[in-house]
């Protein structure tokens, strides 16, 4: 597998080119680029079947740089230091990862899963959602959310409380309107802010700025008004109780 890396840390750049030689042999590095633009040229030049790409770069980004592609033929692992935004960005289009420093044992586990799945291509519509994700998650005021017509943007003062169905969710909006998603409640939980959003239930995901009432019980109800209902689970309830003393 033909691997190039971008990345404008030239001791990033050494760290993971040796990693690979070491601990990946059935990989052949055949270049590196320092910014996005560079990157752009030589994986047109080179071919590469997989790219180590480095979110945030001088003169062009990683992902500014995979927008000028029409068509992604190559597998990409976004690497990055820590960053809560970053990640969770990543983690919720589905993406491979590695976090700087690289671990050795997590390199290994995705050059190795990488080689084994036919279908770890991302599309357009990642690069968007990670792209506008990497942007409002800092300051949390809106959520894209992916549906069945695109992607919407909802402020987040305006969601009342959001519901596991499968492995989607249905989000329930002030308006009285609900929409149904693609993604499961876990990945809103992580994404949400835990000072405005609670997991009070398995299935139950609420805004605390909308809570009308609590009704005792063996875990107890919320009340979030417009006739919405929501259990508190018995495993949750000292957690909730104590939250509302806050």
């Amino acid at each position: 597998m033909k691997v190039l890396i971008i990345d404008d840390e030239q001791h990033c750049v050494k760290t993971l080119t040796w990693a690979l030689q070491e601990y990946c042999s059935n990989v052949e590095i055949i270049g590196t680029a320092k910014n996005g633009e560079e990157g752009f040229e030589r994986i047109n030049q080179l071919r590469p079947d997989l790219i180590f790409l480095d979110i945030e770069m001088p003169i062009m980004s990683g992902i500014d740089m995979l927008e000028k592609f029409e068509k992604i033929d190559f597998k990409v692992v976004f690497t990055t230091a820590y960053d809560q935004y970053a990640i969770k960005a990543i983690k919720l289009n589905a993406c491979d990862y590695l976090l700087k420093p690289i671990d050795k044992d997590e390199l290994k586990s995705a050059v190795e899963k990488i080689q084994m799945s036919e279908n770890t291509f991302i599309n357009g519509e990642r690069i968007q959602n990670i792209k506008h994700n990497l942007h409002v998650l800092p300051t949390l005021q809106k959520i894209a959310i992916p549906s069945s017509e695109g992607i919407l943007f909802f402020d987040l003062n305006t969601i009342v409380h959001l519901e596991a169905s499968s492995n989607y969710t249905v989000i329930y909006f002030d308006n009285e309107t609900k929409l149904v998603s693609s993604r499961t409640l876990k990945e809103y939980e992580e994404l949400l802010p835990a000072q405005i959003f609670f997991r009070c239930h398995h299935s139950h995901l609420i805004n605390l700025k909308f809570i009308k009432k609590y009704i005792k019980g063996e875990g107890g109800f919320v009340d979030l008004g417009h006739g919405q209902m929501v259990e508190v689970s018995r495993r949750k309830k000292l957690e909730f109780l104590e939250l509302l003393k806050t």
